[in-house]
């Protein structure tokens, strides 16, 4: 049996291409894309702001420990992809960060 383990990835990227249309969607919704929604979820939750420069995902991602950091990575891109060809809008290319939740040291203040 192998071990699962937790991942938190962000996914950046650089809108490329965007139509008129494209701004304007995007704006119209721009507040429900803000820092206040950001949440780590296994769907994504995509994050900009107005100047509709930058962007970035934030998932979960659960996999076997032994595929590592890189393979989580690789998941939450593919998914970040994915997304934004539902979505309509061209991008650049998609860099990721990757927290593993179960190997994660929390240091606790002493008392």
């Amino acid at each position: 049996m192998t071990t699962q383990h937790t991942y938190r990835v962000i996914v950046r990227g650089t809108w490329e291409g965007l139509t008129d249309d494209d701004r304007a969607r995007l704006l119209a919704e721009v507040d429900q894309h803000g820092l206040a929604q950001m949440r780590f979820t296994p769907e994504g939750s995509l994050t900009y702001d107005k100047v509709l420069k930058h962007f970035s995902y934030r998932f979960v991602v659960v996999s076997d420990a032994a595929d590592g950091e890189e393979m989580a990575g690789a998941l939450a891109e593919d998914r970040a992809e994915t997304a934004l060809k539902a979505l309509g809008c061209g991008h650049g290319e998609l860099r990721s960060t990757v927290t593993d939740m179960d190997t994660m040291k929390i240091n606790r203040k002493g008392r």
